[in-house]
């Protein structure tokens, strides 16, 4: 019997304040888009004792230990991918994560801070958006459109030039790297798509289409093109 494709979910931290004691969190919507496409969901958490947020926005250093570093490489080698997920905080390690995953070319899904983490990872530089009152809108499914080039691997998984995605951040990418390459922006010029075209999958979302799957057969397409990447790397 075939075993099944396994993405791991890098879980975050939630900061209480005053509090000694943590909590790791996977979002729901991101573990059910998983299930939905056929594949199993594990999380990967952090081995660091204490929580190490990135308080500035373009820090880059791990904080990680060599034996940190491999309790997360031994947690990467259960799955056939990856995915980085959303949040207002961020924390060393998924930085660490996301350069990992794209130096061993292992399929990988960033999801609006796992953008960010993504782009940080690789030496790029995130900024605040101006117009926040737009771009943060928590409970909105649709609030703006996205444009995508024809030329992208992107458009050749959701097969359109324009879609409309929610938005829930108040940070963008500034400058992409040259290892990625811009699929789609929004009508405010921000990317949000940013691929990198010689790794089986690799990509870089602004918005959240795990809110969306259900709903929009373009938001589950890009699952769909995930898992099954995830399929071909499939470790025996």
């Amino acid at each position: 019997m075939e075993r099944p494709i396994i993405i791991g979910i890098i879980a975050k931290h939630l900061e209480k304040n005053g509090h000694k004691r943590q909590n790791a969190l996977i979002r729901d919507e991101v573990k059910n888009a998983i299930f939905a496409n056929g594949a199993i969901a594990i999380g990967i958490l952090s081995p660091e004792k204490e929580i190490g947020f990135i308080h500035k926005i373009n820090q880059t250093h791990w904080n990680l230990t060599k034996r940190e570093q491999q309790y997360l490489i031994e947690q990467i080698n259960l799955c056939d991918g990856i995915v980085l997920q959303g949040g207002r905080n961020s924390e060393h390690f998924e930085s660490w994560v996301a350069k990992y995953t794209y130096d061993h070319d292992i399929p990988t899904l960033g999801i609006c801070a796992g953008q960010n983490n993504m782009i940080r990872g690789l030496g790029g530089s995130v900024k605040c958006v101006k117009n926040q009152k737009k771009h943060n809108q928590m409970w909105v499914d649709y609030v703006h459109p996205i444009f995508i080039d024809s030329k992208s691997r992107f458009y050749k998984i959701v097969g359109c030039k324009k879609m409309d995605v929610n938005s829930r951040h108040i940070y963008a990418i500034k400058q992409p790297t040259e290892n990625y390459r811009v699929a789609a922006v929004c009508d405010d010029g921000y990317f949000d798509v940013l691929e990198a075209p010689d790794k089986k999958f690799n990509f870089a979302l602004r918005f959240h289409p795990e809110s969306l799957f259900e709903k929009s057969p373009e938001h589950n397409k890009i699952f769909k093109a995930f898992i099954k990447a995830c399929k071909e790397n499939r470790k025996n």
